[in-house]
């Protein structure tokens, strides 16, 4: 029998870290690339096979906005849409106000997810819900952490503590549910006078329910401050960018059962290390002792398969399109690569098929982000996560990569090509 899942959207909150005067919106109904924040959330999960249904928590004061919120999303997915719900004065009890609500639903799951965190992905919501359905009675999107943690010691102040990453993450949402049990356990909180729940694996906890980690995004980040709507907007720029490469003239993108010609190219990479305290690698950062040293933000693995591309379409390699003599490329994102290289395969009618990567080192270990960074550099490719592999191994202490010197990558690209491609 089908499992129905249903979203829960949290937007009943004020936002006063974004507003810069009282005359501002609260966050979930700013501007963000050309949309409503609250609508990108809504977008995202509306759209979604998994999701059957989806409910908005409100604040009583927002219903005019909310209401402009809706009529500016497609009319196809508002029918998975229920109506909103007025929210209370704590989160915990906004969220209680929502499953009560939904109860008319019959859902069998129920995500509950911020409005404030629109970049979430349709991989970072499927995590979830597959977890959800293999049996677990509450999922938790998270990522490692892997800034360097301080404590200040309270006894005194002027002292700080190292904390121990191993086993850290952060937790992000959606967070997701059975949906009796999670009823049942704000229920049984709001009875034992327990109304201090931040968020809503928290309070499964103490109900006694086990939390199952699922993988989240570094892009699936809480807009609280004008930096993070900055960085938002950063990303979705960065997601449309449109660079110097010819684009086709086809409007859909060619299937790949429609591109017989199969290539694939290889890719190397390396770089030394130099003073630091995390390294790039697929786009995100991963703490270490050391960072990579090159010209631009020297993530070996996006160059090595940026010159698995261009292997494969015979078009020269990284260095000919980006020299590193060139100051504009200084500490540039390696992501603009590889688009760029993504963008000459488009213009010949091909695409990326599969591309698979070997990072080589002696440390960091890659095993704890190896999912992480499948999920980014399937994102930048536009693939899903199913096409992307990355692999690591050691050079068994030899060699500069043995030393700790430096980082490696191997990469191969299997693109595919129409027959007539010149």
């Amino acid at each position: 029998m089908t499992k129905h899942v249903a979203a829960l959207i949290v937007a009943a909150g004020r936002g006063t870290r974004l507003a810069r005067t009282s005359k501002d919106l609260p966050k979930q109904y700013r501007d963000l690339g050309g949309k409503p924040i609250l609508a990108r959330t809504l977008e995202a999960f509306l759209t979604h096979r998994g999701i059957a249904k989806a409910m908005v928590v409100i604040h009583p004061d927002d219903l005019r906005l909310y209401e402009t919120v809706i009529t500016s999303l497609p009319a196809a997915i508002h029918r998975h849409l229920e109506p909103p719900v007025f929210g209370g004065e704590t989160r915990q009890a906004s969220v209680a106000n929502g499953l009560k609500a939904l109860q008319r639903t019959a859902p069998d799951f129920v995500l509950i997810h911020d409005a404030a965190r629109p970049m979430v992905s349709a991989e970072v919501i499927a995590n979830a819900i597959s977890t959800l359905k293999t049996g677990a009675p509450a999922c938790l999107a998270a990522v490692p952490v892997f800034d360097t943690l301080k404590r200040i010691a309270p006894e005194n102040p002027g002292h700080m503590q190292t904390v121990d990453r191993t086993n850290l993450w952060a937790a992000q949402t959606p967070q997701g549910f059975a949906f009796p049990q999670i009823l049942d356990a704000h229920e049984a909180a709001k009875t034992a006078g327990r109304l201090d729940f931040t968020d809503d694996t928290g309070l499964a906890e103490w109900a006694g329910h086990a939390v199952t980690l699922t993988l989240g995004a570094p892009d699936n980040f809480k807009i609280t401050t004008a930096d993070d709507l900055d960085r938002a907007e950063m990303i979705l720029a960065r997601e449309t960018q449109i660079m110097t490469a010819p684009l086709p003239t086809t409007l859909q993108r060619p299937t790949l059962a429609s591109l017989p010609d199969v290539r694939m190219g290889q890719g190397y990479d390396v770089h030394a290390f130099e003073d630091g305290d995390a390294v790039i690698l697929g786009g995100i950062p991963v703490a270490h002792s050391k960072k990579l040293k090159g010209h631009s933000d020297a993530d070996v693995v996006l160059h090595a398969l940026t010159d698995a591309i261009f292997g494969a379409l015979a078009d020269g390699d990284i260095g000919s399109h980006f020299p590193p003599s060139d100051p504009q490329w200084k500490g540039a994102a390696s992501d603009q690569f590889l688009i760029y290289a993504l963008q000459r395969l488009s213009a010949r009618g091909g695409r990326l098929a599969h591309a698979d990567v070997t990072i080589v080192c002696e440390a960091p270990k890659i095993g704890p982000v190896r999912d992480t960074l499948r999920a980014s550099i399937a994102k930048i490719c536009d693939l899903p996560i199913g096409r992307v592999s990355v692999k690591a191994t050691t050079s068994e202490r030899l060699g500069f990569t043995g030393r700790k010197e430096g980082i490696a990558c191997l990469a191969c690209a299997t693109i595919r090509l129409p027959f007539d491609d010149e």
